[in-house]
């Protein structure tokens, strides 16, 4: 649920400190995003492994695990990307949404038995409200919140006995429960050489092998995203590495996300990757403007930084809306 709000909080709140509204339904469908893959077995491939879907409870299997993997089996659909043009996938979400509603949301702010409200409050039937403030710390401490929570998360499936005998000697158990699958990258990289030509997106030389980069960095915003994908030479990868791009590099990325948007999405409804230009718009917009107020830089190339000033937020607002995007 932590991990749901400080996403959406990123993607559709600002830092004026201001409430925000959320719907259980944007929050069911981001819980749909997080668990799909979870709902599939762990192991298949691994020698002595006990392939099976892990368990995320210690009694039954929780309900919104259950539910998309009934959803999965059913229907036959990949991705939760292509899951959302089936006919059932409404019925999934209102379902799922009817267990968010009951259970985390009901329950994330009960300490000792009582209850405080100190995040949100419902504010209409089938939504939330923000309280002053709380959007803010979402976004200002997100990074920090996904690492404590995903951590948390690790912890609870590992010692969870129920899923000793699938897990074995585990060491990939983060990747699979939070990253892409490495072949939908592969796919996608094969993807994005035929969209932006077999060249590195950061120094421009030809490519023969490539990485797939996060152009705004995992590390600071940990959802992957179709439109935040670009080739790099490693060597460029590796420089950059958490680091926010330099200007230059942030005009070619805003000018690619109109020119190639529709053929991005293409490709990510095919490899299934999430797709959603505006969200990368929104999430580059909240990334510099944070970096600009600790007096942060921006990677230009190797061994060269630039401080990160207005020009850098002037360029993400400047004149482009969600709608274009």
């Amino acid at each position: 649920m932590l991990i749901a709000l400080a996403d959406l909080a990123v993607e559709l709140g600002k830092d004026d400190g201001d409430e925000l509204s959320l719907t259980v339904r944007q929050i069911a469908e981001r819980f749909v995003q997080l668990y799909w893959r979870q709902a599939t077995p762990y192991g298949i491939g691994r020698p002595g492994a006990e392939p099976a879907v892990l368990s995320q409870n210690l009694g039954t299997q929780a309900a919104v695990v259950a539910e998309i993997a009934d959803f999965r089996a059913t229907c036959g659909v990949m991705s939760p990307q292509a899951a959302r043009s089936h006919p059932k996938y409404g019925a999934l979400v209102s379902s799922v949404g009817a267990t968010v509603s009951a259970q985390p949301l009901a329950r994330l702010q009960n300490f000792g038995g009582i209850t405080d409200k100190f995040l949100y409050e419902r504010s209409a039937k089938g939504a939330i409200r923000l309280k002053p403030g709380v959007a803010f710390c979402l976004r200002r401490f997100h990074s920090l919140i996904q690492q404590l929570a995903r951590t948390r998360w690790i912890g609870h499936v590992k010692a969870n006995t129920r899923n000793h005998g699938v897990l074995g000697d585990v060491d990939d158990l983060e990747d699979f429960l939070f990253a892409t699958p490495r072949q939908s990258l592969l796919l996608l990289g094969a993807g994005l050489r035929k969209i932006d030509g077999a060249k590195c997106f950061y120094c421009g030389d030809v490519l023969a092998a490539c990485d797939v980069d996060h152009f705004m960095p995992f590390s600071l915003y940990s959802r992957d995203l179709a439109h935040n994908f670009v080739l790099a030479h490693a060597k460029c990868n590796r420089s950059k590495s958490d680091s926010l791009a330099a200007r230059p590099h942030l005009e070619n990325w805003l000018e690619r996300l109109l020119r190639h948007k529709d053929n991005i999405s293409e490709l990510g409804q095919k490899v299934g990757i999430v797709v959603d230009s505006a969200v990368c718009h929104q999430v580059a917009g909240w990334g510099y403007s944070s970096a600009k107020a600790g007096g942060g830089h921006a990677w230009v190339h190797e061994r060269q930084y630039e401080l990160i000033d207005d020009g850098y937020t002037g360029l993400l607002g400047a004149g482009r809306t969600s709608s274009e995007i």
